[in-house]
């Protein structure tokens, strides 16, 4: 289930690979349609580690919610899923093939954090700093027909040589 209204989206989903990819699209899709393009790259880079820590970490099930949400000048990414541990940021040995994830998060993010969300379980989210004036949003996508768009066309004169010849 995707729900959009103008400056939030949430999508449904089990955090396995081959879902975690289709998140990191349709993200990357809401921050061109925002028009947030600077944010893409952090933000696919944070939700795809904390997708990747629920695909490890959490229950059997691994059903969870990526929620992103521009509040002013705030792009916050959370990610809700059904274990009740917290997260933390370790030191990864030097060769070590896992572990650095949420240490990466918290790099390239403002700020990030986690808390309990009801009985079982956990959000853990990171907020990234949005340009101060992004371009209004339709509600929904501006169609054009031909007529309109020959409307806009300039208006074209010949091309005149100024060779002498």
């Amino acid at each position: 289930m995707i729900s959009q209204p103008s400056r939030h989206c949430t999508v449904e989903l089990q955090a396995l690979p081959s879902r975690i990819g289709h998140v990191r699209s349709i993200v990357s899709a809401q921050l061109r349609h925002w028009h947030l393009e600077p944010l893409i790259d952090l933000a696919v880079l944070g939700v795809t580690e904390l997708l990747t820590n629920v695909h490890r970490h959490a229950g059997p099930d691994k059903q969870c919610t990526v929620e992103i949400e521009l509040l002013s000048e705030r792009l916050t990414v959370s990610v809700h899923d059904q274990d009740p541990r917290l997260p933390e940021v370790r030191d990864a040995e030097t060769f070590a093939t896992c572990g650095r994830g949420l240490a990466m998060v918290a790099a390239v993010s403002e700020s990030w954090g986690a808390h309990r969300h009801g009985v079982e379980g956990k959000v853990v989210w990171f907020a990234l700093p949005a340009p101060a004036a992004t371009a209004a949003v339709a509600p929904y996508p501006v169609y054009r027909t031909a007529a309109m768009r020959s409307a806009e066309a300039p208006l074209q004169t010949p091309a005149r040589s100024a060779v002498a010849g």
